[in-house]
């Protein structure tokens, strides 16, 4: 029993966690050094796939990896594993179906939970250059008029 509770705790523990990554990896290196594939991203375009979809690739290496260590060298890298998959499934949902509309999905953004994440990414690509974007989360975002506030004051700069 308790050990079901810890690998519980510990997929979300991962999920959660996965937030902070997301953020930062967002922040300073997709508006970094790794700027040349996200940038696919804030340019309008018609192809199926863009170059920033390799994130996806390059984030989903260390969850198979967690997964099969689970499965094959100790069962407490399953929940990690797990828990990092569910994230990105759950970006990925809302990213690329909500958001951006690459695939329909049942759910309405404009009410409830999704509608100030779906405020917030909005938000973060009315800038389509490296700097002066804001909110770079997911599932943690500032209100859309602290958003709005700090974009009209980086656009003073």
């Amino acid at each position: 029993m308790l050990a079901g509770l810890a690998e519980i705790a510990i997929f979300l523990a991962a999920f959660a966690g996965m937030e902070g990554f997301a953020w930062v990896m967002h922040r300073y290196v997709m508006h970094g050094a790794l700027w040349c594939w996200h940038e696919s991203h804030h340019v309008k375009h018609d192809h199926i796939f863009e170059l920033n979809d390799l994130f996806a690739v390059v984030f989903a290496a260390p969850a198979i990896l967690c997964i099969w260590l689970g499965v094959h060298v100790s069962i407490w890298f399953l929940p990690i594993g797990l828990g990092v998959t569910a994230y990105g499934a759950a970006y990925f949902f809302f990213h690329d179906g909500l958001v951006h509309r690459r695939f329909p999905v049942p759910v309405d953004g404009r009410r409830g939970f999704w509608r100030s994440r779906l405020q917030a990414h909005r938000l973060h690509h009315t800038v389509a250059t490296k700097d002066g974007c804001v909110s770079f989360g997911f599932l943690w975002v500032r209100p859309a008029r602290e958003l709005k506030a700090k974009l009209s004051l980086l656009k003073q700069l």
